[in-house]
């Protein structure tokens, strides 16, 4: 069974950091693409930033120069440092694996992120 367990999501002023991290178990951690998305209220969820085993990540313009995605494949996890947080950063972020070999897409729970100003 696949699980995908996110954690580190809160509530934050304006100009502060959170880290999450996600914990995947149930699949082949380095066969999948890892990333993160964030759905706001209203609003369709969207590619936040991910990371694949070897290469670069890729991020939202939105967050570019202001999140970091990294994974340990050792550890099954993948995290997203999430530093200079605005209030428009406010959704709930998912952990997503895709595998690239047979395209299938694996999803957390969620974890919600709230940046006051």
């Amino acid at each position: 069974q696949v699980q995908l367990v996110e954690s580190g999501g809160g509530l934050v002023q304006e100009g502060g950091s959170l880290r999450l991290s996600c914990v995947a178990s149930g699949i082949n951690f380095s066969f999948h693409r890892m990333g993160w998305f964030r759905q706001a209220p209203g609003k369709q969820r969207e590619l936040v930033a991910s990371i694949i085993s070897r290469g670069m990540p890729n991020y939202a313009d939105s967050v570019k120069g202001r999140f970091t995605i990294s994974r340990d494949n050792a550890k099954n996890t993948v995290y997203l440092q999430m530093n200079s947080l605005k209030p428009e950063d406010t959704a709930v972020y998912y952990c997503n694996a895709f595998n690239t070999i047979i395209k299938i897409n694996y999803w957390g729970q969620g974890t919600q992120v709230t940046v006051s100003s």
